[in-house]
This record gives structure tokens, sequence and C-alpha cells, in this order.
């Protein structure tokens, strides 16, 4: 029973911290969204910064405005790219929460390789002439970007109750009850070097489990590196594959340029890994 409370008192606590941040992260992306389209809309450097930038709040909704204008055609490859790999969904809130000392690195990491690996892989696309987008004509909904950022009721019917309440909090804390049930039970078994597989082993699985369109799974990461079982490049690595939710929108429209993005992905993800295993983090 005292572990039963200690599990439901913890997910309570990350639950209501990540209420609290999604809430204020929530009204500056509709305060801003005006000047976050036009820096979105510029030049392929531009577009990688400012869509890295986006990636990087903590949350979804930076991805979605990206994604949105992707499929548009408003935005680039490389754009998308650096979003997805700049994001660590709604994972960033629970390292928030729990890593407070890494977090920012972290976060600074994934946006500095999404802006690097989105003009890379935007110059690859140009070069070989890769056709992208071409099943992208979704009937995209972008009230949000309309809606007047001062009117009380709009932000807390539309914002607060219906995308964070009843769209992010049951799922997060499921995922966070399910996350620290399992690390609890497993902890004694989950020292790295207790396992029959080492710190690449577990990068390798990071990795495919970051392809999963769903920041839930990459909670366990965030909650076991907090603990000290896993280094910091097994999290490195998940955090660049993962893109949480944001890539959802782009399943349902073009599942090849999905594709496209996670398999770029899921190889700088190895490759930044490898290089932190390789430095001793």
């Amino acid at each position: 029973m005292e572990t039963v409370v200690k599990i439901l008192t913890m997910t309570l606590k990350i639950t209501a911290i990540v209420f609290v941040m999604m809430l204020v992260i929530e009204y500056l992306q509709l305060r801003f969204h005006r000047q976050m389209r036009r820096g979105l809309t510029g030049p392929i450097w531009l577009q990688c910064l400012v869509a890295a930038g986006l990636g990087a709040i903590p949350g979804c909704a930076g991805t979605f405005l990206v994604v949105s204008l992707y499929m548009r055609g408003l935005v680039g490859f490389g754009a998308l790219t650096a979003a997805t790999i700049a994001t660590v969904g709604d994972g960033a809130f629970v390292l928030l929460a729990e890593a407070p000392q890494t977090a920012p690195l972290i976060l600074g990491l994934c946006g500095v390789i999404g802006v690097l690996a989105g003009l890379a892989a935007e110059a690859i696309v140009r070069k070989y002439n890769i056709p992208l987008c071409q099943e992208c004509r979704p009937e995209v909904h972008d009230e949000d970007l309309h809606a007047p950022a001062g009117s009380p009721t709009h932000f807390i019917r539309e914002h607060v109750y219906h995308h964070i309440i009843r769209g992010h909090l049951p799922s997060l804390f499921l995922w966070l009850l399910g996350a620290l049930a399992a690390v609890e039970l497993l902890q004694p078994y989950l020292q790295v070097e207790q396992l029959p597989m080492g710190p690449l082993a577990l990068m390798l699985i990071a990795a495919a489990i970051g392809i999963l369109p769903e920041s839930g799974a990459h909670l366990a990461f965030v909650l076991l590196y907090a603990k000290g079982q896993i280094p910091m490049s097994v999290l490195l690595t998940i955090s660049v594959v993962q893109d949480g939710h944001g890539l959802i929108p782009l399943l349902s429209a073009s599942l090849r340029d999905s594709i496209y993005v996670k398999a770029v992905n899921f190889v700088v993800g190895l490759v930044v890994g490898l290089a932190a295993l390789a430095l001793g983090y």
C-alpha cells in the first residue's frame, strides 16, 4: 500500500507541474503565433532555426504548427526535420520537473542538432530532387491561429479544457502512472551494469521506441535517467528520435514523408547518441 500511495502521489505531483507549464506555454503559443508564422515562411536557414525553436518548446503545439505549415507547402522538409528532432514533446515537461539540471542541456542539444540536421536534410532533398508532400492535402483546422488571445472564454474552453485537460492530461497521467509503477517494480533489475544488455543495446532499443508517434514511452527513459539508471547518451538518443504526438497529423496525410523524416531522426539520434557515449556520457 505504501508503494501505491508513493506512486500515485508522485504521478499527481508531476501531472500538476506539467499542467501549470502547459497553461503558460499554451498562452504564449496563442499570443505570438503570427510572429512565429512570419519567421517560418522565410529562407531555409531561418525556417530551420525558427522550426527548431518551436520544436524545443515543451509540448506538441510548436511541432503541430510546423507540421501544419509543411502540409500546406509553406515550409520545407528541412524545417520539418528541425522541428521533429528539436521537440521532446510532453516528455520535456517531465524532464524539467524530474531532472531540471539536465533538461536545459538536452533541450538545447536537440535544438542545435535539429537545425544542423534540417539544413543537411533540405540540401539532400534538393540535390537529389526527392519528391515530397505530394499526398499532403488534408483539411487542417487552424482556428487557433486566428483565435483572439485576449478572449478568456475561448482560451479556457478550447485550450485549457479541450486541448490540455481532455487532450493531454488523461493520457499523460496514465503514461506517468504506468511508467512510475514499472520503474518502481523493475528498479532492482534496471541497473545498466546488471542487465544482459549494455548502454549500446539500450540505445538501440531507445531509438526503436522513439520511432513510435507517442511521447508516453519516452517518459520511462526520462524517469530512468532521473533515477540514475541509464546514461545521458541513451536519453539523448530517444529525445532526438521521438517527436511526441507532433507527427501524427502528417502520418494521416503522407506515410511516405513520415517515414522519410523518422528515418533521418533515427540515424541522427544514433549518431549523436554514440558520440555522447564515446565521450563518456
